[in-house]
């Protein structure tokens, strides 16, 4: 395998990532974060620390928009909803 090939076949997997989250609203950003310890935010804040690494000019809210596939505001009072208190105390208990 290429170099070239190795991140075509990297960012193919980001994308489908990305599009799977998108597809995915009902999966929560907090359970996210409980399961897997990385969620959407985290993303945002890896693709975001990319472009910083390469110079390319991104700020935090195109890099949420990439993920998201809206503004963040947007998806927040579209799909966020409120934590319950076991999502927070697995939440604080992890230290994330």
């Amino acid at each position: 395998m290429t170099e070239q090939q190795r991140l075509e076949l990297e960012a193919a997997a980001f994308r489908r990532l990305v599009q799977h989250l998108r597809s995915r609203p009902d999966a929560q950003n907090i359970d996210l974060m409980n399961l897997a310890g990385f969620c959407r935010n985290c993303l945002s804040k890896w693709y975001k620390a990319a472009a910083d690494d390469l110079e390319v000019d991104v700020s935090m809210e195109q890099a949420r928009e990439e993920v998201y596939g809206m503004p963040y505001a947007d998806w927040k009072a579209k799909y966020q909803k409120e934590a319950s208190a076991e999502q927070q105390a697995a939440f604080d208990k992890g230290k994330h």
